[in-house]
């Protein structure tokens, strides 16, 4: 049984925070599970991909064995949402590092921008079977 991707996200990131809601409310289908960086089950699945959770900036998008971080996780999260958002995976075809480049300066200023909250965002009870602890 294929298991659904997993985004991970800083729990404690205020752009983190809204792009995973705005995930939520387009992802109809309910593809994607969600899980804070900061969290146990990121620290029980992460290092078997050899990262460790304390040392990232990034969003991650584990989909089976495969991980997908930056602008590259983001871009493939868009692809599984619903409306016209998979037209943003056209944005796939621009170097990778180019792509990575404009994500690091955004994850960079993320808190001077957007601000940092004390403590994860804890999800509704009619969301929370979309979390992983």
């Amino acid at each position: 049984m294929k298991t659904q991707p997993v985004i991970f996200f800083d729990g404690v990131c205020n752009l983190c925070n809204a792009s995973v809601q705005f995930t939520i409310e387009h992802d109809k289908k309910n593809v994607f599970k969600f899980t804070a960086l900061q969290g146990e089950y990121a620290k029980t699945i992460l290092p078997k991909f050899n990262i460790d959770s304390t040392k990232l900036n990034s969003i991650l998008l584990v989909d089976g064995e495969r991980v997908y971080t930056k602008s590259s996780a983001a871009l493939r999260v868009a692809k599984k949402l619903n409306g016209l958002l998979p037209l943003l995976y056209t944005f796939i075809i621009i170097p990778k590092f180019i792509r990575d480049w404009v994500y690091d300066i955004i994850a960079k200023n993320r808190y001077k921008w957007f601000g940092k909250q004390e403590s994860c965002w804890i999800p509704t009870l009619e969301l929370k079977n979309k979390f992983y602890d």
